[in-house]
């Protein structure tokens, strides 16, 4: 999706696009896998993890599937997120690509692996992480490894084949979304105010992650903005998926709507008083904290009860 980003300025000449990106950590003894992408590829010659971008309406967990049997001809299984991250790399033509990258653990069927034909990739390797440290990996795949992070140098990302041209009907949402809790166990949660989808349902605090934004920071911004709490993350959850072919956009035109929604369990070490900080108008028209049971009792947005449901097993 690209869209002006309502600066001024040098900014008020730039474009923006998001897209997010599923990609898979596959072990073999004490092998990774790993692609090379070739001329056509987002990182032209740079080694990463394998996978890509995730299409339209598509799950994360089936778009790192499809794009490693792709690229190495491997069948896999999804295992947990293990890592969300982003980046924002800078175009020849005036557009910031902003991609929020999803890696997952991965386990595989016994096979072989394949180099990559007519594809963006041209090499597929098992290798040790000692040897991938003589090789030039992208960041992000450095930062999963946890091996020290090297910028590429200018140039080297061509994200402008991956990301599609705007569709007027669409429409990609990237958000991070808490499972907030204090030390007595009780959630917080926020109602969904009228005129927006879901309304006066309690919901996740979270939302939507601002351009160039990772998303634990888009996280606490929004915990403070909805619920007046200072938090901590503390673990990555996982990731929901929600496809709305006829969601009503602002002007009462049907969209064809995909949001991608990750999910971390977030402490608030001193709770107080739950209050809505944002401008009138917003989102959120109320938040409160609330004990499991009393939780139980409330309408719940399905990405909350969700949450809620699997953390009490």
């Amino acid at each position: 999706m690209i869209d002006g980003s309502g600066r001024s300025g040098e900014w008020a000449r730039v474009r923006f696009a998001r897209r997010v990106g599923s990609y898979g950590l596959l072990w073999d003894s004490d092998r990774i896998l790993v692609v090379q992408d070739g001329a056509d590829g987002e990182f032209p010659g740079v080694w990463r993890l394998p996978g890509g971008a995730v299409a339209h309406a598509e799950h994360p967990e089936r778009a790192v599937v499809r794009t490693v049997g792709e690229q190495a001809g491997l069948t896999v299984t999804v295992g947990q997120l293990r890592m969300v991250t982003a980046d924002v790399t800078d175009r020849a033509d005036g557009v910031a690509t902003h991609t929020d990258r999803l890696t997952f653990d991965l386990t595989g069927r016994d096979g072989p692996t394949r180099d990559g034909r007519d594809g963006p990739v041209d090499q597929v390797r098992w290798l040790t992480v000692d040897e991938l440290t003589r090789l030039t990996l992208t960041p992000f795949t450095s930062e999963v490894l946890g091996l020290p992070v090297t910028p590429l140098p200018p140039g080297t990302h061509r994200p402008q084949e991956h990301v599609p041209p705007p569709h007027p009907d669409r429409r990609l949402r990237f958000g991070a979304y808490g499972l907030v809790t204090d030390p007595a166990g009780r959630i917080l949660l926020t109602q969904i105010a009228d005129g927006y989808p879901g309304a006066g349902l309690w919901h996740l605090p979270g939302g939507g992650t601002d351009h160039g934004e990772q998303p634990t920071t888009g996280l606490l911004r929004e915990l403070v903005e909805e619920g007046g709490q200072v938090g901590r993350v503390v673990e990555l959850l996982g990731v929901d998926n929600l496809h709305n072919p006829a969601a009503l956009g602002p002007e009462g035109r049907p969209l064809d709507w995909h949001g991608v929604r990750v999910i971390y369990r977030v402490l608030v070490d001193v709770p107080t008083a739950a209050v809505v900080t944002e401008s009138a108008g917003g989102s959120t028209a109320r938040a409160g904290w609330f004990s499991r049971a009393q939780a139980a009792d409330l309408p719940l947005s399905d990405i909350a009860a969700s949450a809620i449901g699997q953390s009490g097993r």
